[in-house]
């Protein structure tokens, strides 16, 4: 069964948990990371022999177009993660469909290659902004992974399908991030700080279960999550915290395991669409 591998493309400064001690007017002032973190994950993925799908905020891009480039260059599919990391349930249906073109349009011009994959910033297409997915459609994009079919006090669309649909009314595909139905619960097992806060033979396992069933795992990190040394953000909450941080040091080795473990590629493949 081969797997999809995707990467967020962001700075530690730019995750919602931080929302509100970091003001975005202030992101420029902050000290960038996301090359450097993005260099080690494109030198793993290298000597693993694994192309992943990297979803890059249109705010990276524009600030660092020669690591999209990188990208590309290394086998890897650039799709896009909207441009302000904004979540969609927090704009309008025009600002929003603005955004996703944007973007697109912003990762095209860097490439010269189609977009055909989005993201939505912490998985934010839930229940009452499903109007998102024809705009994704009208945008010219293929699939989507923007759904988390679970319950989160962020995100979370629990009555969501938990494999590949599509919504009604376009010729999109939404992928929703992987989970493992246990005992009626529905489990995250789809990556970020769960891949982080979880044991790792228990990841694994719900993995292969979820393999084992004939679905293939949507799998997803961040750069940051693999920055042990990133700087700390004063007056973050306790949970915020814990989120953020538990574990940074350990998720390059986890991952590292998880590539030889598992086989992966990038969705636009795994979809049939490369």
């Amino acid at each position: 069964m081969t797997n999809v591998m995707s990467v967020d493309v962001e700075e530690h400064f730019h995750v919602a948990a931080f929302d509100r001690q970091i003001d975005s007017a202030d992101w420029d002032s902050h000290p960038t990371r996301v090359v450097a973190n993005t260099e080690r994950l494109l030198a793993l993925f290298d000597r693993r022999g694994i192309n992943a799908t990297f979803f890059i905020l249109g705010w990276v891009a524009e600030r660092h177009p020669a690591l999209v480039r990188r990208i590309t260059e290394s086998g890897h599919e650039v799709a896009s993660h909207g441009c302000n990391h904004i979540p969609a349930f927090r704009q309008t249906r025009e600002v929003f469909a603005d955004d996703v073109r944007r973007s697109k349009a912003t990762l095209e011009d860097i490439t010269g290659q189609p977009v055909l994959g989005y993201r939505a910033a912490s998985f934010s297409i839930v229940k009452r902004n499903q109007w998102a997915f024809e705009e994704l459609d009208r945008a010219g994009y293929r699939y989507s992974s923007s759904v988390n079919p679970v319950r989160h006090d962020i995100y979370g669309f629990p009555d969501a399908p938990r494999f590949n649909f599509q919504p009604a009314g376009t010729r999109l595909t939404e992928c929703p991030i992987t989970t493992l139905e246990l005992a009626g619960q529905r489990l995250p097992c789809g990556g970020g700080g769960y891949f982080r806060l979880l044991p790792p033979v228990l990841f694994r396992w719900a993995l292969r279960r979820v393999n084992r069933a004939g679905h293939p795992c949507y799998f997803y990190l961040h750069p940051w999550e693999v920055d042990p040394d990133q700087p700390r953000i004063p007056g973050a909450s306790w949970k915020s915290r814990f989120r953020h941080y538990t574990n940074l040091h350990k998720t390059e080795g986890r991952l590292d395991q998880l590539l030889r473990e598992f086989t992966w590629d990038r969705f636009d493949r795994v979809l049939g669409f490369g």
